[in-house]
């Protein structure tokens, strides 16, 4: 049994996770496309992208430059989230919040805001941690967020 990893791409050829699959060699040769194939079932089964946009995801082969595994010619920040990861914590931290506060009716709206706002502030503030808090960065990491929570 191999393992080799795979590069999931968006529509617009974006990758947006790397899998580590292995495949057994029982049911036939491992084959680039049978590595693929099986990527593209883990990413339907992890739930990268809603159902209808399955149809548009690719698959390649990695291509390992060393360091740090990163899906080859990405983009992306390995510090990225995806957006249904960024909804999950949102949402789990709106639940946290609302039942802090004794599960009031009607503000559903305000404890997803509140909860978003909180998200985006801690992940610009470990940005900014990441680089050795410098003076000017703290704004430039906001705005990162901010223009991330934008798209």
């Amino acid at each position: 049994m191999k393992e080799r990893l795979v590069d999931i791409l968006d529509s617009n050829g974006l990758p947006i996770h790397t899998y580590p699959i292995m495949l057994d060699g029982s049911d036939g040769a491992a084959t680039e496309a049978r590595y693929m194939a099986k990527a593209l079932e883990a990413a339907a089964h992890g739930q990268l992208v809603p159902d209808a946009e399955l149809g548009s995801l690719t698959a390649q082969m990695h291509h390992s430059r060393g360091g740090p595994m990163q899906p080859f010619g990405d983009e992306i920040s390995t510090d990225s989230e995806t957006k249904l990861g960024l909804e999950q914590t949102v949402r789990e931290r709106a639940y946290s919040l609302w039942e802090q506060e004794g599960r009031p009716e009607g503000r559903a709206d305000e404890y997803w805001h509140r909860a978003l706002d909180q998200h985006f502030r801690q992940r610009a503030y470990v940005l900014w941690q990441q680089e050795g808090s410098p003076e000017e960065g703290a704004d430039r990491n906001w705005h990162q967020v901010r223009e991330f929570q934008a798209r």
